[in-house]
């Protein structure tokens, strides 16, 4: 029998038909087999598999059931709601299965509070913000809400990640959703940071040239302790994982929070910020 091999890394729709060819295999399972299980005919599933065919939530969330991840953090709905949502940049998709399994977590971001930290009410006014500008629809607008909190979800769990966050102080100056909504959230960051696996600093706008990065960067640590890159621009984002380009990364970020505020003193600033907010 003739075998189309996929490359995974191509698109994250050929990452989710080879998760399902792996996950059937690994249980001794034919397309037929895996069919039956399911509800769909073999040609579907083999179409699923090489990528020809966009999987559906209602196909996700059959695979869920039949390969029993429904109650995991890394399910089949959460990987095809990665794939629908039009408005992630090219390689992001990967960055975020590989952030659920992350033991380390790294990230610095300018501007905006980062996503993994933002709270609901934060993340609807910028997404709806969004809207308005004509960048998003209605719905996308709902799956990035939806697809954030997955994704805050999914560092819940027996094992936490350390999380390491630098934030330049626009982030905390920046007044995004009027006071009520701002001041909620700069309550979450001081509770963030009073966690025992998480570290806060903030960049204050007085280190001037010595700040490394002009653009957001995550660095995350994964189980066999390699480490990948990943930083946006305006219109694309870039996966790194080569060790010769992500270690000079990591060499500007340990710069980075040596120049920035030590937590104590970053909670400081974000407590004179949270001044005159109701």
């Amino acid at each position: 029998m003739n075998r189309k091999e996929l490359d995974p890394e191509s698109s994250p729709q050929a990452a989710f038909g080879a998760r399902v060819r792996s996950s059937r295999e690994a249980r001794g399972w034919k397309q037929e087999d895996l069919a039956e299980r399911m509800g769909y005919s073999s040609t579907h599933i083999s179409a699923v598999e090489t990528g020809r065919k966009m999987p559906t939530l209602r196909f996700s969330r059959s695979a869920d059931r039949t390969f029993g991840t429904g109650d995991t953090a890394d399910t089949f709905e959460r990987q095809w709601r990665e794939i629908r949502h039009g408005s992630l940049l090219e390689g992001f998709p990967q960055y975020v299965g590989h952030e659920g399994r992350a033991v380390e977590i790294r990230l610095y971001e300018i501007g905006i509070v980062p996503g993994l930290l933002q709270t609901p009410e934060y993340a609807r006014v910028l997404a709806d913000s969004a809207v308005r500008r004509g960048a998003i629809t209605p719905e996308q607008a709902d799956e990035r809400v939806s697809f954030l909190a997955e994704r805050q979800a999914a560092l819940v769990r027996p094992r936490p990640p350390m999380m390491l966050v630098v934030m330049d102080e626009s982030c905390i100056r920046r007044r995004v959703g009027g006071d009520e909504v701002m001041g909620t959230q700069l309550d979450r960051l001081v509770q963030f940071a009073e966690q025992p696996n998480t570290v806060l600093h903030i960049a204050p706008f007085d280190i001037g040239e010595r700040r490394p990065f002009d653009l957001p960067m995550n660095l995350l640590t994964l189980s066999d302790l390699s480490v990948i890159a990943y930083a946006e621009s305006q219109m694309r984002g870039h996966l790194e994982r080569e060790t010769t380009a992500v270690l000079p990364q990591l060499t500007a970020y340990h710069q980075l929070q040596a120049e920035a505020l030590p937590q104590a003193a970053s909670v400081t600033m974000i407590n004179e910020a949270r001044k005159g907010t109701p």
